[in-house]
């Protein structure tokens, strides 16, 4: 075979293993884009990721929120892909509910939903025309009861005015930074402004907070002389370095 023969052949061959090797990178090609249409319908549109309300879990209702109304929420998305649900929409509309405080959403493949809410609890009372309305620790209205059992009841304004506003939020903080043991045996709150909140214990034993300033120190002080002087009536603590007993 001559110098030219030989030549020609090894052309051929490399033009044959070029063919080749575009053939085989075409159908991997064409195989990949056909796995990523196929991943993409399955994700996107196939009933195989459908959210099943009857899989949704809902936990963290407290007292406040209406479970019902929560799930009332979610069935609209019912049929629609895991992957394609707004979660950012459905938690706004969640969040928009009475009683919710916060809410997370998390999908729980391949087809339910995991809700975990946190709810506005009421801490108190406040006297509302012939009934009161309950307030939870950002004065937020989350019910109206005839009569409260289970939380104390604040005399304070219920207005929007900023002075009843003071005073409202002074008779929260002083409530919020109670002890479990003492907070428990609060019977009644006044706080006629925000430097005078006042509470009644239980077993009739005033005691006088002044404003929301220094209230852990405040709240140790009461707890240190309801041990040291069980029968005062009055405990003063607005200025807690010189409490008053009496």
């Amino acid at each position: 075979m001559s110098m030219v023969d030989r030549l020609a052949e090894r052309d051929a061959e490399r033009r044959a293993m070029a063919r080749t090797r575009f053939w085989r990178g075409a159908a991997w090609a064409v195989g990949g884009a056909a796995v990523a249409v196929a991943v993409g319908w399955l994700a996107f549109f196939s009933p195989l990721l459908a959210l099943d309300p009857a899989r949704v879990t809902v936990s963290g209702e407290g007292t406040t929120i209406d479970v019902g109304e929560v799930r009332d929420e979610i069935v609209p998305e019912r049929g629609v892909p895991l992957p394609r649900l707004d979660t950012v929409a459905l938690r706004e509309r969640v969040l928009g509910l009475s009683g919710v405080k916060d809410v997370r959403i998390m999908r729980d493949w391949p087809r339910g939903l995991t809700v975990e809410l946190t709810s506005r609890e009421p801490v108190v009372a406040v006297p509302d025309g012939g009934a009161y309305a309950l307030l939870d620790e950002d004065a937020v209205r989350v019910g109206t009861v005839a009569s409260p059992t289970d939380v104390p009841v604040v005399s304070a304004p219920l207005s929007d005015d900023a002075r009843s506003r003071a005073a409202l939020f002074a008779a929260l903080d002083v409530m919020a930074a109670l002890p479990p043991g003492l907070a428990g045996k609060v019977a009644s709150v006044t706080a006629d402004t925000q430097d005078d909140v006042r509470t009644r214990l239980d077993d009739g034993t005033a005691v006088v907070w002044g404003s929301g300033d220094r209230l852990e120190l405040k709240a140790r002080v009461v707890t240190t002389l309801r041990k040291a002087e069980p029968d005062a009536r009055v405990i003063d603590v607005s200025s807690p370095d010189l409490p008053v007993t009496r």
